[in-house]
């Protein structure tokens, strides 16, 4: 499905029954063939945004699945660049398509360093997160991050009522709702439940101050509004 080298619709099922962690340990090999990688797109949109702040120490890549925020970081951080993420799968793929950073398996909700880093980036990680879990990723990401350094992450806008794209996205939250009220283990994945204010509410109450900027790359809608922006999140003192 998606290309010749990309899983099967039976692989996909099996993946989606499975929990979050599972299903992206069995979806790893094929994951760089499907479009749920982020695209190259926004990847160098978010590069080219990040350039003028920089240059960085160390980089932080949190949910960095199979490396692909490794293209963002690299050109950008003079020190050592990580990435971390719960699945082993995942990370196995990432280890080996760049050796020389460095891989940590931990839960993102309960990060496991203290002002190590001076940027960190995410890139679709926000829909495997329920709510109520986002304050608990925020204040982590604050943590490892030294005083100053910035928290990156492109959001997207979301898509006017009228369009194909707002109902799909809506019935695929509704499918996920469903699936996860009837069947365990959960896979946890919405597209509907991070809007801007609720990221900057919780970002604020995390300590950060927070900024955007449109990834003008990426194009505009038809009301002149970025189809995507940067998330900029500074820490500044302990909150």
């Amino acid at each position: 499905m998606f290309s010749p080298r990309g899983p099967s619709l039976r692989e996909l099922a099996i993946q989606a029954l499975s929990s979050v962690e599972r299903g992206y340990d069995l979806l790893a090999p094929k994951f760089d063939h499907t479009p749920f990688r982020t695209p190259e797109s926004i990847l160098d949109a978010t590069a080219d945004a990040l350039r003028p702040l920089g240059p960085f120490g160390r980089g932080l890549d949190v949910c960095c699945g199979t490396g692909a925020g490794m293209r963002v970081l690299q050109p950008l951080c003079q020190g050592r660049i990580t990435g971390v993420d719960f699945s082993t799968g995942m990370l196995a793929q990432a280890r080996s398509a760049h050796p020389d950073a460095e891989w940590v398996r931990a839960d993102v909700r309960a990060l496991p360093f203290a002002e190590a880093f001076d940027l960190a980036v995410s890139f679709g990680a926000l829909g495997h997160l329920l709510p109520a879990e986002r304050p608990a990723l925020f204040a982590g990401v604050y943590r490892a991050l030294r005083p100053g350094g910035l928290f990156a992450f492109p959001i997207g806008a979301p898509p006017p009522i009228t369009s194909g794209g707002y109902w799909a996205l809506l019935g695929f939250d509704l499918a996920m709702r469903i699936r996860n009220a009837v069947w365990r283990p959960r896979f946890v994945m919405y597209y509907r439940t991070y809007p801007l204010h609720a990221v900057r509410n919780d970002l604020t109450a995390a300590g950060f101050i927070m900024t955007t900027v449109p990834l003008a790359a990426l194009g505009r809608r038809e009301d002149g509004s970025p189809r995507c922006r940067l998330v900029l999140a500074r820490r500044t003192s302990t909150p």
